[in-house]
């Protein structure tokens, strides 16, 4: 059996999501932590959606992207059945994302994603570091509150 994940010095990363942990990040969503990047501030997620999942309402602070692998996710910017990429520039913004159908997918994320309250508050700012956290029991994070 193959450890989780398998580093080298210089740099290189072999991730098995089958012999990762899930993070249970809320609202029906878990994550498998792949790549975490203190340096540059990057990280890389398997992500897996409930159906009836959702995120709040959110701001991406750096670039995020994503490969759907099963199921669809739906978002202001349409609909992304599986095998479609999606690219999120910088301060995009979504007021919705969610799955009706069992999702999966890859996230490549830059930066952090700011999450907001129904009032338009800021709520929360999940990064590398927050990430990092959750990932070492130190801190829940909790990306679509009641």
């Amino acid at each position: 059996m193959n450890a989780p994940i398998t580093t080298t010095p210089a740099g290189d990363i072999l991730a098995n999501i089958h012999e990762l942990e899930w993070l249970d990040v809320g609202g029906g969503t878990q994550f498998k932590v792949l790549r975490i990047c203190e340096k540059t501030g990057q990280w890389a997620l398997y992500v897996h959606m409930e159906p009836g999942a959702r995120f709040q309402a959110h701001r991406h602070e750096g670039t995020g992207q994503f490969f759907i692998l099963s199921g669809e996710l739906i978002y202001d910017v349409g609909t992304a059945p599986a095998g479609t990429y999606g690219f999120e520039p910088v301060f995009a913004e979504h007021s919705d994302a969610h799955c009706v159908v069992e999702t999966e997918m890859l996230f490549l994320g830059e930066g952090a994603v700011t999450y907001f309250t129904p009032e338009g508050e800021v709520d929360y700012v999940f990064n590398a570091m927050t990430l990092k956290a959750a990932q070492e029991g130190a801190a829940p994070i909790d990306l679509c509150p009641d």
